[in-house]
């Protein structure tokens, strides 16, 4: 696959996430909603951090079992059920990207829930990959 991130000089600068990314491949992978779910199916963590690296983590495990790589991603969606904290956090959520993702941002949105199908969950990552 070969992506370019456009971020346009009319725009604000971004910051862990591009404005667009432009995906030549020949597999698109949907992604499903992933939470702080453990393999037993419980919700695991009990701060925002916690439940972020495990849904990030569950996200790339299920696109790395796809064939793809974090560098692949083309698009990811953050659900959450406290924006505010999430704003606060967000030096740290973009620590755990850097670490467990890399530089090479998707395009991205952070919507507000009031809830997700797990009532302990505070995040759900999603998104869609273009492989090679």
């Amino acid at each position: 696959m070969s992506t370019e991130r456009v971020n346009p000089p009319d725009l604000s600068p971004p910051a862990g996430f591009s404005h667009a990314v432009v995906a030549t491949g020949t597999r698109v992978v949907f992604l499903a909603g992933q939470t702080a779910l453990d393999t037993d199916g419980k919700v695991t963590g009990d701060t925002l951090l916690a439940q972020f690296e495990r849904a990030l983590t569950n996200l790339l495990s299920a696109l790395r079992a796809a064939g793809g790589t974090p560098a692949d991603l083309a698009r990811v969606t953050v659900y959450a059920t406290d924006v505010a904290a999430y704003r606060t956090h967000a030096p740290e959520l973009g620590r755990l990207w850097r670490e467990l993702a890399g530089r090479d941002y998707p395009a991205m949105a952070v919507v507000e829930v009031v809830r997700l199908w797990d009532e302990e969950a505070m995040v759900e990552l999603d998104g869609f990959a273009v492989l090679p």
